[in-house]
C-alpha cells in the first residue's frame, strides 16, 4: 500500500502559479502510475494529468495542456503538478492518486486505488 499527502495549495490571484506536491510513503513509489484529479463544488471529480512509472510519459486533460505540468521524482517519492496562468474556474480541491495494477495510464478515478486527502486551490478574479 501507499499513503499520499498533498501540499502546496492556497489562494492565488488569476494569472498566478502554484506547485502542488504529492508525497508518498513506502519504498515502491516507482511502481505506481501517478495521477492528479480535481473536484469543484457540485461537480464530479475530473482528470487533470497523469504520469507513467518512470516519468517518461505524461498525459493531460486536453483543455489544460500548456498550463499544467506533471512530473515526478522517484528518488524523493514525490509527484508534482505545476499550475500556471490560473483561472477562477481552476478553483477546486486537487487530489493525487496512485495505481499499481494497470499497465496503462487511466484518465478515470476508478483506475486508481490510492488517494490523498486533497489540497484546496482557490483562484480569485
Amino acid at each position: 500500500q501507499v499513503q499520499l499527502v498533498e501540499s502546496g495549495g492556497g489562494l492565488v490571484q488569476a494569472g498566478g502559479s502554484l506547485r502542488l506536491s504529492c508525497a508518498a510513503s513506502g519504498r515502491t513509489f516507482s511502481s505506481y502510475i501517478m495521477g492528479w484529479f480535481r473536484q469543484a463544488p457540485g461537480k464530479e471529480r475530473e482528470f487533470v494529468a497523469a504520469i507513467s512509472r518512470n516519468g517518461a510519459n505524461t498525459y493531460y486533460e486536453d483543455s489544460l495542456k500548456g498550463r499544467f505540468t506533471i512530473s515526478r521524482d522517484n528518488a524523493k517519492n514525490t509527484a508534482y503538478l505545476q499550475v500556471n496562468s490560473l483561472k477562477p474556474e481552476d478553483t477546486a480541491v486537487y487530489y493525487c492518486a496512485a495505481d499499481r495494477k494497470y499497465l496503462v495510464v487511466s484518465k478515470t478515478p476508478v483506475g486508481y486505488d490510492y488517494w490523498g486527502q486533497g489540497t484546496q486551490v482557490t483562484v480569485s478574479s
